[in-house]
């Protein structure tokens, strides 16, 4: 059986898959909302899919495939510099989450993993300096989401985001204000699924793992 390949990112909030040819199912070309396209070998078709999607949203979900599945991945990540953060969710006794509201969006705190840091030490340190939260123990490793942005001087840049489940006793926690958070609140799911919340995609996957996912399904989930 061949090996599943597939590379998830997500543009201005539109899920991107780079995929083999020999792997697009039925399933791909007929999703509601789905575009499937053949890449070309030539690195600048790749570029123009990528300015569309920063540009405006055109579908929900871009599928690109092509037979070289390597070089597919390799072209598309050189129109990009890519940086490795450290992210959590972090649950306390009371079977609650913490969350953060920055720049008008629900978030999870994280932050870029600095030189000889490792993707531990890094999570850790940003939950505590974006919340105030401390004394925490790293359960488990979740997944990894990457995403992407604009730097200040108008760089690409892949935000390659690598999550952790935490443990942590309920502590009030302190919202850094300089990296315009402006609320870090401990919710339950069923809480913060209660009502309509502007949340990106990523962090809803990150929700969605198997630690949360039975909660989730309970509930109504309200999004933008």
């Amino acid at each position: 059986m061949e090996k599943v390949q597939i590379y998830k990112i997500y543009i201005n909030e539109v899920e991107v898959i780079l995929k083999p040819s020999s792997q697009v199912t039925l399933e791909d070309t007929v999703a509601s909302g789905s575009l499937v396209v053949k890449y070309t070998g030539n690195k600048k078709h790749l570029l123009d899919y990528i300015s569309i999607l920063e540009k405006s949203i055109k579908s929900e979900k871009l599928i690109i495939h092509f037979e070289d599945f390597q070089k597919l991945k390799m072209d598309f990540k050189s129109h990009f510099t890519e940086i490795e953060a450290g992210g959590g969710l972090v649950k306390n006794e009371k079977n609650e989450y913490l969350f953060i509201f920055r720049r008008g969006s629900w978030d999870l705190p994280k932050g870029k993993i600095e030189t000889n840091e490792t993707k531990r030490e890094a999570t850790l340190r940003e939950i505590t300096e974006e919340t105030g939260i401390k004394k925490m123990t790293i359960v488990r490793k979740l997944m990894i989401t990457r995403h992407t942005y604009r730097s200040n001087v108008g760089k690409r840049i892949i935000k390659k985001s690598h999550w952790y489940l935490l443990d942590a006793k309920k502590q009030t926690p302190v919202p850094q204000a300089n990296e315009d958070i402006e609320r870090a609140e401990w919710m339950t799911m069923e809480r913060f699924f209660s009502k309509k919340r502007q949340v990106y995609p990523n962090i809803l996957e990150v929700l969605h793992t198997q630690d949360t996912a039975e909660i989730v399904s309970k509930v109504q989930i309200k999004i933008k």
